[in-house]
């Protein structure tokens, strides 16, 4: 059944003889193609990115088309706010060519590469544009979304420019004033023939309108569920300056044996890593911190020493390990040599027996993105998975990546959001700790690296290699997950270690 319905949080009726034709959606599952609208300086680019951030992070494959990129790219050298007159033609044109430029990469993403998810940045103020980009999607198959940043506080625009259009490659020979001078030029451009999206005469579109930035929405038309996830994820951002401090838990006595996973307490070391913490947050004078922790000993008791009230959160508990809960490396690569192997060729997507992945985690964390894309100022105490997978989304980092990135114990990663990304400060307590990081194993071979560091002293380092040619005789690499045949060995295994010991 279509969805046809709208959700109304604000209205503004300006009616205008100008009328848009039905998209026909024929498929459920059809391509997505994102449309933003509005004057420069609104945030526009901002939203695509932290959108086309999020639909990856989530596994939905996406990704951005700005057309003032690729204008850049046709014109190298910018001039002035004239390029941009509605009477310049031949400015007009070159701009038509670079949509239309775009738009073709759109297509081809779409058609060939296996995209689901295309972000069309441009400023889309006119219905005869926009209806260009609906026809264009109709002749593909493409499902349209219009997002649309309405703002009309001088303050929050011209904060844009200093912050943000001020560093384009458009101005860099310029001084502040005069850039700014002409960026605002450049919007009156747009302004005269500006063609918002309209409650009646665009009733038939699927759109968010977000008015401004976040203060009142409205929803039409929403069809599916990325739709859904998009209208959701929009609704939850603000651009108030604020800092997220992650850090994993106090060295635990299972890091200590080279244990994953359990539940186990904190060594001395992590207790004083727990007290450092407290020292830290009380030198950043942070009156209104959040901290949250997953449900599990060994985060409660590194928040407790921080002597302030905290939130646990049951899907920031670390990976589950299934069958290898509580086992070193060792132990898993001799009791399960299949899994072990299978786990290095895409540690991303295999999935512990009765366990999770790291793709399960992401969409376990998927509230925790939500809700500190909502918040302040937060400090997040977790674990080495968990917080591999939060720190992959603010840093934008691949499925192939996320579970090598390096988040050692000890030591806090405070993240401060930034225009078009996010900076990234590492700071460590000098509190000593195990190392718990196994990095990347080369190509063709699975390799096992366990490491241990004592107080300055000396470091312990064992390397165990095995041939990869039957692993792909074992598995076909296209599975994301292990094959049922796996888990009947891993069965199989499980049962015979039971009777051994019986």
């Amino acid at each position: 059944m279509r969805c046809c319905s709208w959700i109304r949080f604000y209205v503004c009726i300006k009616p205008k003889l100008f009328f848009l034709s039905l998209i026909p959606v024929c498929m459920t599952n059809c391509p997505t193609l994102i449309v933003t609208v509005g004057l420069p300086a609104r945030g526009k680019t901002y939203i695509s990115k932290k959108l086309t951030r999020y639909l990856n992070w989530i596994g939905v494959p996406t990704r951005e088309f700005n057309v003032g990129q690729y204008r850049r790219d046709f014109v190298k050298i910018y001039k002035s706010f004239e390029f941009f007159r509605p009477d310049n033609e031949e400015g007009l044109k070159i701009r038509r060519q670079c949509a239309s430029a775009a738009l073709n990469d759109v297509r081809q993403y779409l058609t060939e590469e296996g995209g689901q998810v295309a972000v069309f940045d441009a400023t889309n103020t006119t219905r005869e544009r926009r209806e260009t980009i609906i026809q264009f999607a109709e002749q593909n198959g493409f499902k349209v979304f219009f997002v649309e940043s309405v703002c009309e506080d001088p303050d929050v625009i011209q904060e844009n420019i200093v912050q943000v259009k001020l560093g384009s490659p458009d101005y860099t020979n310029c001084n502040t004033e005069e850039a700014v001078e002409d960026f605002m030029k450049r919007i009156k451009c747009y302004e005269n023939s500006y063609e918002t999206l309209d409650e009646v005469l665009d009733r038939d579109l699927s759109y968010i309108k977000i008015m401004d930035v976040g203060q009142r929405y409205l929803v039409n038309r929403v069809l599916d569920h990325i739709q859904s996830r998009i209208v959701y994820y929009l609704m939850n951002i603000h651009i108030t300056p604020r800092s997220i401090y992650l850090c994993r838990h106090g060295e635990s006595e299972l890091n200590v044996k080279g244990c994953i996973g359990g539940d186990s307490g904190l060594t001395p070391r992590g207790k004083e890593f727990a007290k450092k913490l407290n020292q830290f947050i009380q030198e950043q004078g942070i009156s209104d911190l959040k901290v949250w922790t997953s449900q599990m000993k060994r985060t409660i008791q590194t928040a407790e020493a921080l002597c302030v009230p905290y939130e646990q959160w049951k899907v920031l508990n670390e990976i589950d390990a299934g069958v290898c809960e509580e086992m070193m490396y060792e132990e898993i690569q001799g009791n399960y040599p299949l899994e072990f192997a299978l786990r290095d060729q895409d540690k991303y997507r295999y999935r512990y027996p009765k366990g999770e992945s790291y793709e399960d985690l992401v969409q376990r964390l998927e509230p925790v993105i939500m809700e500190l894309e909502r918040q302040e100022n937060v400090l997040v105490v977790c674990h080495q998975a968990v917080m591999r997978c939060l720190l992959a989304y603010f840093l934008d980092k691949t499925a192939e990546e996320l579970p090598y990135l390096k988040c050692p114990l000890h030591t806090v990663l405070k993240l401060t959001p930034v225009a078009y990304g996010c900076k990234v400060e590492s700071i460590s307590l000098n509190v000593d700790a195990v190392n718990t990081h196994r990095e990347r194993p080369e190509v063709g071979v699975t390799t096992h690296t366990h490491t241990h560091t004592h107080t300055h002293t000396h470091t312990h380092t064992h390397t165990h290699t095995h041939g990869q040619s039957q692993i792909n005789k074992s598995r076909n690499k296209q599975h994301l997950f292990p094959l049922k045949m796996t888990y009947e060995t891993v069965q199989q295994q499980l049962l015979g270690i039971s009777k051994k010991k019986k």
